[in-house]
C-alpha cells in the first residue's frame, strides 16, 4: 500500500508510525554531528521541512525516545553501528517559535515565555523534580507566562543545568524558526524590545551555557551578527548558498520526479518543474518545496500551494515602496530575465528601507528570488566584486509578484478607473487621460512613497516604475513594456512597443514640475514633450519598421500628487 501524502505533518514519530509519505533525511543527523560545531543556524525558507527536522534529532538524541529503534529501522541513518548507539541517549530541550506573532512586545514575550514553560513541564516530571535541589525546585515553580524578562532570558540555561545535574551529560538545544518573533516585531514596530529580550535570551541559552553540548537553530533568515548575534561568537552560519546541508531540507528533483512516478503522476513531471522547480542551496539546484509538492501529489492540480500559505505583506510592501531601481528590476524579472545585483546575506532589518542589497538578500533567503550563478566583476578600482545573478523562482512565485502588481492598482478604489485610463490611452482620449490618471495618482501614489525619504515625495520614479508594472500586468499580451532603455540619443522613461507592429506605439516621458525652471504644469508637460523629441526617443520604434504617425508621445508632469499629460505626434 502507498504511504499515505500528507502535506504539514511535522511529527517525525506520526509519520513513521502512521505510514506517511516521507523521503529520508536521516542522513541530516550524521551531518550534523559529525560537523562537530558547538551552535549552527540552518537557514532555509519556509515549509522546507525545518520543523520536521528538527523533531527528528529530538525523536533520534532525546533520552524520551531511547529504545525507539523503530522510528529510525530501514532508513539510512540506521546501517551505521555508531549511530545505533547514541539514540536516545541525550537530554534535549527542543522548542519552536513559529507560533509566536503578535503585534506589540508584550504579547509576544508572553507566548515565547509559554513556550518556555511548556518545555519546563515536559523535561521536569515528577521523578526528576526529586533529584534536584531545592533552589532549583524553587525556579521551576516561578517559571511561568508572567515570569519576569530577566527570568525568562535565563530559564533555557538553569534547565540545561538542570538536565546536565540529573543526567550527566551536557544538553542538546534545538530551536526551530528562531527569527518569527523578530520578523514580526519588525512589521509590527517593536524591533528594539524584541532585539533586546532575544539577544539577551540567546546569548545565556547558546553563549554562556556550560551545561549546553551542541546547539542548532533554524529560520528563514540570517539575522544580522550587529542585532542579533554580536555576543555569540562560537556561531556557525548556514545559509541557502552555503554548500553545508544542501540536500538535507526540501526535496531534490530526482526525489520529486521519483514520487511522481510512485503516485502515476509521471506525466506531469515538465509542469511541475515549471511551477514548482525551487530555490538553489549551495551547488544543489532544483530544490523543491515540500509543501508544493505533497498538495500537488494530493491534488493533482497545479496551483499556488507554498504562497498561499503565509502572509506575504513583508514582500509586498518592500517591493511597493522599493526605489525605482528595485521596481525596474522587478520589471526585468516579470519579464522572466535575469537581474545582476549584490545582496546582503545577513538580514539588517533597519537597512531594509534604504538598501537594496539587503531586499535582495531577504528575498533570496525566503525563496521567492533563486541564484541561478555567482559573479566576479571588475569595480571602478579593478577589484573583484561579487555580484549575483537572480531570477523568480518558479511560476508559483512569478503569479505571486504578479498578483501583488495587480492589487497596487487594482483595488476597490482604483482598479476601475485604472483600466479607464488604459483604455483612454489605447484611444487616444487626452482629456479622460487626465481625468482618470490625476484620480489614479491620487489613491495610488502615496502608496508607493516609503515615507522615510523626502525626496522620494518630490520625484515621480517611485510612482512610475510602479506604474510600468501595472502597464506590464495589463497589456503584456499586446505589447512589450520597456522602462528606462536607450534609444536615439537618450533613455526613455517608458515605451510600449506592439507585438503586432500594425498597431500604435507609445512613448511616455514622465517629468517634476520645478518653480525655478517653470511657470506651469504645461511648461513641465512641453519640457517633456520636447526632450521626447531631441532625445529622438522614437527612434527604436521606427527602426521596428512602425509608422512614424502610429507613434503617440506624451508628456507627464507632476505636481505632488496633481498629474498633467499632454501629447504630440
Amino acid at each position: 500500500m502507498l504511504p499515505v501524502a500528507v502535506a504539514g505533518e511535522d511529527s517525525f514519530e506520526e509519520i513513521r508510525k502512521q505510514n506517511i509519505f516521507y523521503i529520508d533525511k536521516t542522513y541530516f543527523i550524521k551531518e550534523w554531528w559529525e560537523s562537530k560545531t558547538k551552535v549552527s543556524l540552518i537557514t532555509r525558507p519556509r515549509r522546507f521541512g525545518k520543523t520536521l527536522n528538527m523533531n527528528m534529532l529530538d525523536c533520534f538524541f532525546s533520552l524520551k525516545y531511547s529504545n525507539r529503534s523503530d522510528l529510525f529501522e530501514g532508513l539510512s541513518i540506521w546501517k551505521d553501528k555508531e549511530y545505533r548507539e547514541i539514540q536516545g541517549t541525550y537530554p534535549v530541550i527542543n522548542l519552536s517559535f513559529a507560533s509566536v506573532k503578535g503585534i506589540c512586545f508584550e504579547d509576544v514575550r508572553e507566548i515565547i515565555c509559554q513556550l518556555i514553560t511548556n518545555v519546563y513541564k515536559k523535561n521536569c516530571d515528577y521523578e526528576l523534580k526529586n533529584k534536584i535541589t531545592d533552589t532549583d525546585k524553587d525556579f521551576v515553580q516561578s517559571v511561568n507566562r508572567n515570569m519576569s524578562t530577566g527570568m525568562a532570558m535565563q530559564s533555557l540555561q538553569v534547565l540545561s543545568e538542570i538536565l546536565y545535574s540529573v543526567y550527566g551529560k551536557k544538553v542538546i538545544i534545538l530551536l526551530d524558526e528562531y527569527d518569527t518573533p523578530l520578523i514580526e516585531a519588525y512589521t509590527h514596530g517593536y524591533w528594539d524590545e524584541m532585539t533586546e529580550f532575544m539577544r539577551g535570551l540567546f546569548n545565556a541559552t547558546f553563549k554562556s551555557n556550560p551545561a549546553l553540548y551542541r546547539g542548532l537553530l533554524t529560520g528563514i533568515t540570517r539575522i544580522s551578527k550587529e542585532s542579533m548575534f554580536s555576543d555569540l561568537n562560537n556561531l556557525k552560519v548556514c545559509t541557502t548558498t552555503s554548500r553545508e546541508y544542501a540536500t538535507c531540507f526540501g526535496f531534490t528533483e530526482e526525489e520529486v520526479f521519483e514520487a511522481l512516478d510512485t503516485y502515476g503522476l509521471g506525466d506531469k513531471k515538465e509542469a511541475v518543474k515549471r511551477w514548482y522547480d525551487g530555490p538553489v542551496f549551495g551547488n544543489q539546484k532544483d530544490m523543491y518545496n515540500p509543501w508544493s509538492i505533497i498538495c500537488f501529489m494530493t491534488e493533482g492540480t497545479l496551483k499556488n500551494y507554498w504562497v498561499n500559505t503565509s502572509s506575504n505583506v513583508l514582500v509586498n510592501q518592500l517591493m511597493q515602496t522599493g526605489s525605482k531601481n528595485i521596481k525596474m528590476e522587478l520589471e526585468d524579472l516579470l519579464q522572466e530575465k535575469s537581474v545582476f545585483v549584490e545582496i546582503e546575506e545577513e538580514t539588517s532589518y533597519n537597512q531594509l528601507d534604504n538598501n537594496p542589497k539587503a531586499i535582495w538578500g531577504l528575498l533570496v533567503a525566503s525563496g521567492y528570488i533563486k541564484v541561478v550563478q555567482i559573479c566576479y566583476v571588475d569595480d571602478n578600482r579593478g577589484q573583484k566584486k561579487i555580484k549575483y545573478e537572480l531570477r523568480i523562482t518558479n511560476e508559483e512565485v512569478y503569479q505571486m509578484f504578479a498578483n501583488f502588481v495587480n492589487d497596487w492598482f487594482h483595488s476597490e478604489d482604483t482598479g476601475d478607473v485604472y483600466n479607464a485610463f488604459l483604455q483612454a490611452m489605447l484611444e487616444h482620449d487626452l482629456e479622460l487621460m487626465n481625468e482618470y490618471m490625476n484620480e489614479v495618482a491620487l489613491n495610488v501614489f502615496s502608496s508607493f512613497d516609503t515615507g522615510n525619504h523626502p525626496g522620494i515625495r518630490r520625484k515621480p520614479e517611485n510612482f512610475y516604475h510602479g506604474f510600468v508594472l501595472g502597464l506590464m500586468m495589463d497589456l503584456y499580451s499586446e505589447y512589450e513594456i520597456k522602462s528606462n532603455r536607450e534609444s536615439g540619443l537618450g533613455r526613455y522613461d517608458v515605451m510600449l512597443i506592439p507585438k503586432n507592429l500594425e498597431k500604435d506605439a507609445f512613448v511616455l516621458e514622465f517629468k517634476v514640475f520645478h518653480p525655478s525652471k517653470e511657470k506651469t504644469l504645461e511648461d513641465t508637460v512641453k519640457s517633456a514633450m520636447k526632450q521626447i523629441d531631441e532625445k529622438k526617443y522614437v527612434a527604436t520604434l521606427l527602426e521596428k519598421g512602425i509608422p512614424r504617425e502610429n507613434i503617440y508621445c506624451y508628456g507627464f508632469a507632476f505636481e505632488g500628487k496633481k498629474v498633467l499629460i499632454g501629447t504630440g505626434n
